[in-house]
C-alpha cells in the first residue's frame, strides 16, 4: 500500500454509498472535502463521530467542505447504522457513508494498519482540498475519538493561507493574529497588511487576520 503524503494528488476511485455510487474526484467538484474512516459500524466511538458531524454540517457548509466517512462495511449495514446514529445521537445523518467491502479505498488511503489492526481501518482523516492535493492527513488509534473542533480550525487556517502569505501560529483559532510569511520583505508589508503588524524577530512578525 502506497503511503498518501501532502501534496499528493488524493488518490481518486469509484465506490457505492449510503447515497449511492460515486466518482470520489467528480463527487468532490470545487468543494474541500474530508476523508475519513471507521473501524467498523455499529460501533460506540464512531456512532457518536458521525453524529457529531451531523450535527456539524452546517459548519463545514459554511466552509464549502464536503465530507465523507468509510467503512468496511456494506450499504445495508450503513443505512441500519444510521438509523441508530440518528436516534442516539439526536441527528440525521445527511453525508455519505462508503461501503468498502473490498477495502479498495482503504488500500489506496494506507488506512489498514496491519500491527493496530489485520482486517479494520485505522480513524485515518484526510482533508482535500480543491486542487484535489492532500492538506491535512491525522491518524488515530480506534480507542479515541477525533476532535471536530480541530478539524474546522485546520480548515479555517488552511483557507486562510491558500489566500494570503500568512501562517497560523500554536493554537490559533479564527480571528486570532497571524505570522507573516518569512518570504514578505520588511518593505513589502504596509502594502500587503495594512492593519499593520509587530516584529517581534526579523523572523517573526504578527499581524491581525487580513480576512477580518
Amino acid at each position: 500500500m502506497a503511503t498518501v503524503r501532502l501534496g499528493d494528488i488524493a488518490p481518486d476511485f469509484e465506490a457505492e454509498t449510503s447515497q449511492g455510487k460515486i466518482k470520489f474526484h467528480e463527487w468532490l467538484g470545487d468543494s474541500w472535502g474530508i476523508l475519513f474512516s471507521h473501524p467498523a459500524d455499529f460501533t460506540p466511538v464512531c456512532t457518536t463521530e458521525l453524529g457529531t458531524v451531523a450535527n456539524y454540517y452546517p459548519e463545514f457548509e459554511k466552509r464549502n467542505v464536503k465530507v465523507i466517512a468509510l467503512s468496511v462495511d456494506g450499504v445495508d449495514s450503513h443505512m441500519e447504522w444510521i438509523k441508530d446514529i440518528n436516534e442516539t445521537q439526536n441527528t440525521t445523518v445527511n453525508f455519505p457513508i462508503i461501503a468498502d467491502e473490498d477495502k479498495h479505498v482503504a488500500e489506496l488511503y494506507d488506512m489498514i494498519h496491519p500491527n493496530a489492526s489485520e482486517s479494520f481501518t485505522v480513524r485515518s482523516v484526510f482533508i482535500i482540498g480543491p486542487d484535489k492535493k492532500v492538506k491535512l492527513t491525522l491518524t488515530y488509534p480506534a480507542s479515541t475519538g477525533r476532535n471536530f473542533d480541530e478539524l474546522l480550525r485546520v480548515i479555517d487556517s488552511l483557507q486562510l493561507t491558500a489566500k494570503y502569505s500568512v501562517a497560523t501560529p500554536a493554537n490559533w483559532k479564527d480571528g486570532d493574529k497571524v505570522v507573516i510569511s518569512t518570504s514578505i520583505k520588511d518593505e513589502d508589508i504596509a502594502a500587503k497588511f495594512p492593519k499593520g503588524y509587530e516584529r517581534v524577530k526579523p523572523y517573526l512578525r504578527i499581524t491581525p487576520q487580513p480576512n477580518k
